[in-house]
């Protein structure tokens, strides 16, 4: 797989919706991870990323603006023992509970679908990254509709079980703008995650469209440690 530029990938793409990055730093050490939120509609750019616990959770910016919470207000980042999940919905929720549980990553979300949001039907995507005595694995996943037919959902794990230093991959909700929304297509994009969490952060939020981008959340875990350290960028600040 060709080794992708994720500036040129954002760049050139006005609307991938929410976004998820896992990978290795290039230098092997830290484990890294990025989401990123946009919207098209007031109520969808009416919110920030704040802090909760060890992970994070959108809220409304303007409470007085918003309309309606139900997928757009969720946790997106959560943290179980030595896992940490990151989606772009509260099926953050549902991985946490369940593997909480005994089930896997995987079989939690069997009890999940695509977004009710037709006819987009966004898709679900989601992470979780695990690291046990000093090394790093990831899945990712994506539950889509069959071609915007709403009866039928597609589930696809793709699961990186040794990461090299330097190389992540990007998962998306959205090919581009219109409408209806066309779903993400194929495997997880393969890019470079370099060492510099600052750098990496503003490179990923200026690439992101002006006018739709909203929110975004970078962590690098020291892989032998487990410690992290985190930025979130806001729009509405």
């Amino acid at each position: 797989m060709k080794t992708l530029s994720i500036e040129q990938e954002l760049k050139n793409n006005s609307y991938p919706g929410r976004g998820i990055i896992i990978g290795k730093s290039k230098d092997g050490t830290k484990a890294v991870t990025a989401y990123f939120i946009m919207g098209r509609s007031e109520n969808s750019r009416n919110r920030v990323f704040v802090e909760e616990g060890e992970g994070i959770r959108t809220q409304a910016f303007d409470p007085s603006k918003l309309t309606d919470p139900s997928l757009i207000i969720y946790a997106p980042v959560r943290v179980l023992g030595n896992k940490t999940i990151v989606t772009n919905g509260d099926q953050t929720d549902t991985i946490y509970e369940l593997m909480e549980k005994g089930q896997t990553f995987e079989q939690s979300l069997r009890t999940r679908e695509f977004e009710p949001d037709g006819p987009n039907y966004t898709p679900r995507i989601s992470g979780i990254m695990e690291i046990e005595d000093g090394k790093f694995n990831y899945s990712m996943s994506i539950l889509k509709s069959d071609n915007g037919n709403p009866d039928s959902c597609n589930r696809y794990t793709f699961s990186y079980e040794t990461c090299p230093a330097g190389e992540g991959h990007f998962i998306h909700t959205y090919m581009g703008d219109g409408n209806p929304l066309p779903s993400f297509e194929g495997e997880p994009k393969l890019i470079e995650i370099p060492d510099d969490m600052d750098d990496f952060a503003q490179t990923l939020w200026n690439s992101l469209n002006e006018d739709n981008k909203v929110s975004l959340f970078v962590r690098y875990i020291d892989i032998a440690t487990g410690t992290y350290t985190g930025k979130i960028i806001n729009k509405n600040v």
